[in-house]
């Protein structure tokens, strides 16, 4: 015996899967099996009403407010256009900035590297007192 009344079939045109439990997308209000109810599934031309993600300008890293019913892809290039605050000297900045007080040594480090005596700001290689002819206070330089 059959129930013609039941079930409704899949809304994605390669599947027509007749399905006892439809489900129904909240973006487009088609009907879809379990298989195609992901928006990505069923490539929905409506998920960017639902979609809450925060897109990222892919140049100054900021996340830009997008409102109910605009298209992610436009405002994000309106951003690029008009508001994006980057700036591509900022990005060859540079790491090494420590340079080493030894006379002579023309290394830089990364982080600063303090002598404990003299205070001054060396290289790895001359981080020790012997190293660098330490002339700071009168304590042993023995504690290596």
């Amino acid at each position: 015996m059959e129930l013609p009344g039941l079930g409704k079939h899949c809304s994605e045109r390669a599947c027509r899967q007749l399905d006892f439990l439809p489900l129904t997308c909240d973006a487009c209000g088609d009907v879809f099996c379990k298989d195609h109810i992901r928006y990505d599934d069923h490539k929905c031309s409506s998920a960017y009403k639902k979609n809450v993600q925060v897109p990222v300008c892919p140049l100054c890293n900021a996340p830009i407010p997008v409102q109910k019913g605009e298209i992610p892809d436009i405002v994000v290039g309106t951003h690029m256009d008009k508001d994006c605050k980057y700036n591509p000297a900022q990005q060859k900045q540079r790491i090494f900035t420590n340079k080493c007080l030894k006379p002579g040594c023309k290394r830089k480090e990364m982080m600063k590297v303090v002598c404990e005596q003299c205070g001054g700001n060396f290289c790895i290689k001359h981080r020790h007192p012997l190293d660098h002819d330490c002339k700071g206070s009168s304590l042993s330089t023995s504690k290596a």
